[in-house]
Parts: structure tokens; sequence; C-alpha cells
């Protein structure tokens, strides 16, 4: 059930705070706070949650400052609620009256946080963030006409014969193309251990012994069937521990294996013989789901045995989380990675937006007609230029854009043109305009490694799909917001350090001239 509550920013001196020092105002959360739409972040987050039923939820303002201090100070779920309760700048921030000694909520309320965070609720986000960027961009480039209607006189004579001061000026049309798209792919690896076929059959067995354990509690049976699980241990570890096993015994152990596993499931079928069908598995959920997972992973492995291959469709390379896919990146230092494929655009002010995420390995080159249009849609008009690289350049995806007046920035298909005296110049033109477009996509690049580098997203610990989904969003939202506070602060700084008087006056204008006379003192 919604409880609403306004989102409205509280000042620093509002804040209660029980101790005779001051807080300090040029803090950055106090600064993130100011630049943040909190209204339609709120209103996103309420959107998918009831209004008559179900128990209050927390205010949004807490919910979502929650998970931005999350993921910008890359902590874990209990980390995160003791850094609020011990900090009041956090507090401050999260929307908080006053300084409190207790957590705002229990940690494990970050995982019902992140199942109610689906892809809606991120379009919104990123919604809100892009009109908070514009407006900001838009006070930072003061239209010449206001300028000119400052510096006006009182003298008439220098005006143009059938034009007088209350004409109204012609009307520009809005162009249908602006800003520049930049497309790129990457990959956000989740927090498995390395995959390999030996250590993923014994985990498989180690599951199904435990799973016979719990189903001879209750059949009442006197002698549990043998697993031989001391022996299977030992072959197991035999392996392993060797510096550089052999692809022989790799095989044998494999084997080795795959049998002990195809025994345990036999018991298991013999087992669940003694529980009628109309009552339930003495088995809890999590474990019922494994013996889902280790049967996939006992037919892949035996099929991949038996024809002497190293690959499947659908391969599961995680029990704990079947849905993760190896998927093939072709890089020197990491040929394969295992975790969620992203489709990523970058605008160029530099917000991004996650486009498409999927567990399958794809081609990123479908994607940039729904890229453009939902660029659109967010936007209210086409880019000028699309920018990504030669996998993005096919023959379909160049028509649609010419289809639309789009250009994109990329050699040309075809046999290269032949180079005379004449065209020398021009071609040599052409390629350094194609270079110096190409490096443009150097933001995207680093938008990457900022997000791998600076906030984990080479390193998702979410457990679930959908978990995953939210978690990886929230991180690009971070860096978005990051942009946004990157412009406010530029911006106040300006006003703090001195404008013109004509500019000072707009500004005055929109914010009462309160902010103007607190940055001037």
């Amino acid at each position: 059930m919604i409880r609403t509550q306004s989102s409205r920013q509280l000042s620093l001196a509002e804040f209660d705070w029980p101790f005779q020092a001051a807080l300090d105002e040029q803090n950055r959360w106090v600064k993130m706070s100011e630049c943040i739409p909190w209204d339609a972040l709120a209103e996103a987050y309420y959107k998918g949650l009831s209004s008559m039923q179900g128990r209050p939820t927390k205010d949004a303002r807490l919910v979502v400052g929650a998970v931005i201090i999350k993921h910008k100070l890359c902590l874990s779920d209990r980390e995160t609620v003791a850094q609020i309760q011990e900090n009041p700048y956090l507090q401050f921030f999260v929307g908080l009256p006053g300084y409190q000694m207790e957590a705002p909520f229990a940690p494990s309320l970050f995982v019902e946080i992140r199942k109610r965070m689906g892809p809606s609720v991120f379009d919104v986000f990123y919604d809100a963030v892009i009109a908070a960027v514009e407006s900001k961009r838009s006070k930072q480039k003061p239209a010449a006409k206001n300028k000119e209607k400052a510096d006006k006189t009182d003298d008439e004579d220098n005006t143009p014969p059938g034009l007088s001061d209350s004409d109204p000026e012609p009307v520009k049309a809005e162009p249908e193309h602006k800003g520049k798209l930049i497309l790129d792919a990457t990959v956000a690896p989740q927090a498995i251990r390395f995959p390999t076929d030996l250590g993923l059959l014994n985990e498989a067995r180690e599951f199904s012994e435990r799973i016979i354990d719990k189903l001879f509690e209750n059949t009442g049976l006197k002698n549990k069937p043998r697993t031989y699980r001391q022996k299977a241990r030992k072959a197991y570890l035999a392996i392993v521990k060797k510096k550089r096993p052999g692809a022989k015994l790799i095989r044998k152990g494999i084997k080795q294996q795959w049998q002990y596993l195809r025994r345990n499931l036999v018991h298991i079928k013999q087992l669940l013989q003694h529980f009628p069908e109309a009552t339930s598995l003495p088995l809890p959920h999590w474990l019922l789901h494994r013996y889902w997972v280790i049967q996939h992973v006992y037919e892949q492995q035996r099929e991949m045995y038996r024809n002497k291959v190293n690959r499947c469709d659908d391969r599961i390379v995680s029990i704990s989380q079947p849905y993760v896919r190896p998927i093939m990146r072709g890089k020197v230092d990491k040929p394969t990675e295992f975790g969620a494929k992203l489709s990523v655009s970058l605008t160029g002010d530099g917000v991004a937006r996650v486009d498409h995420l999927r567990w399958d390995a794809f081609h990123e080159g479908l994607d940039l007609p729904s890229q453009v249009e939902t660029y659109r849609n967010h936007h209210g008009h086409y880019p000028e230029v699309v920018l990504g690289d030669t996998i993005y350049g096919s023959r379909d995806n160049r028509k649609y854009l010419k289809d639309r007046g789009i250009r994109f920035a990329g050699k040309p298909l075809g046999r290269p043109k032949k180079i005379t005296e004449e065209n020398q110049e021009a071609l040599k033109h052409e390629a350094a305009k194609r270079r110096e477009e190409y490096l443009q996509r150097i933001p995207i690049e680093g938008k990457f490694g900022q997000g791998k580098n600076g906030y984990n997203l080479n390193y998702i610990r979410a457990k679930r799909s959908d978990t995953s989904l939210a978690w990886i969003n929230s991180i690009f939202l971070v860096m978005n917001l990051l942009i946004l506070l990157k412009i406010f602060c530029w911006f106040w700084k300006k006003v703090s350090t001195g404008m013109d008087d004509w500019l000072k006056f707009i500004i005055s204008r929109y914010s009462g001239g309160l902010w103007v006379r607190e940055f001037q003192q």
C-alpha cells in the first residue's frame, strides 16, 4: 500500500541535528540531493504498487536514495543500512526529517526493492534525468533575446521600416534531428565461480546427496541408499589438486562424477515414489529448484561427453544461477564472460541508457532501429548522427537511417574509391572526418570503464535475473546522476563567481532571487 509523502527537499537548517556543530552545506550529499528530481523518481517507484492493499511502504525518497548510496559507494546491503544509520549527511540525503540512531529499514528490504524496480521504472528514471539535464543545459546557454532586451535603448530611429517593438518575431521551426547517439554493447559479468565441467558435476552430485538425505528422513525406510560420497569426493580432489591435470585425466574425472550423479538421480526417483502425487515434497523451494537444474546439467554433460564436444545449446554454467550463459567476447584477457549482455546508448550530454539486456548472446547491430526509436520517444526527435563500430553499419541499418534522414558515422560499404589527383584531397578530408567521428565513440567506452572499475558493473552480486537487471540499471542511474550533478555544480559556480547582470536577472526570476543571494554571501 502506498503511503504518500512529500519529497520536497528540506534545507540543511531545517534538518533536526542534536549536536552543537553545524553541518556543512557544501557536502557532496547535500549538493547531490539538490539536483536530483525526487518527485519524478518517487512517481516512477510508486507506479507498480497498490494504493489500497498490502502493508504501508517506505517513503520512495528513502528507498531510491538508499539504492543510490549503495551503488555510489559500492556497498553491500547490510553496510548500506549501517552507513545511513551512522552518517547524518546520508540521512539528510534520503529525506529523513532529522538525525536518528536506529536503522531506517532492514537490509533484507533491498531484495524486495530490486524486485519492484523493473524496466518500466528505470524508463521513467531515465526520462526524469534527461529532463533535468536539458533544463540545466538551457540555463547554461541563455537565449540571446534576453540580452538584446536588456541592452535596448529608447532610440526608435534604428528600427527597420515595417517592424515595431510590439511585432512578434517569426517563430523558427524546431529541427527534426538534434544531438548524437552513440551505440555499443558490453557484458556485465555475474559474481559466480569460474565454471568447469568437472566442478559443475561435483556440485550437482553434492546437491543430489542433500536431496537424498532430506527425502530419506521422511520415508521411514531403514536402509539409506548408497551414494559413495566419500569416494566421489576423493576422486574429485585428486584431480583438482594437481597443478596441470592432463586432458585424459580430466575426461576420466568427468566420467566418474557423471556416473555418481546418474546413480544418485536414480535413487531420488525411487525415493519420490514413497510420496503421493497430491502431497507436497519435504524439500525447501530452493532445493527443489536445484533438483530441476541438476537434471539439466546431467543431460548436457552426458551429451557433451558422448559426442566429445565442449559446447551445447543453453549451456548451464552455474547451478545457483542457471539463467547465466557464456558470452564469447574474443578479447585477449577474457575470451569468454559469464553474465548479461547489454545494448547501451549514450547521448551527447553523457547520459547512458540500457536499451536491451539479455542473458543469451545476440547480435547488437540488430538493436539499432529500436534504439533510435527509443531515443525519439524520450527526446521528441531523431538524432542527427549515429555513431557505432562496424557491426552497426550493415546495409539494413544504413537504409533505415537514410530513410529517416539520419547520418551514420562510419566507413562506407563497398570497394574503396580509386585515388586520383582530382579526388585525393577530398578523400583525405573524408578519412580525417571519419577518424574524428570514430574518436567521438570514446565516451561510451569510458562509460563502460567507469561502471566496471568504479561501480562494480563487472561483479553483479544479485542472485535472480530480475534483481540483476535492477542492479545493472541502478549503476547506470548513479552514473547519470553524476552527470546531472556535474552540470548543476558548474551552473551555480558560474553564479557564485560572477556573471553578467542580465544573466543574474534571468536566474533570479527562476529562483525568486533566493539562490543568487545565498551564493553571493
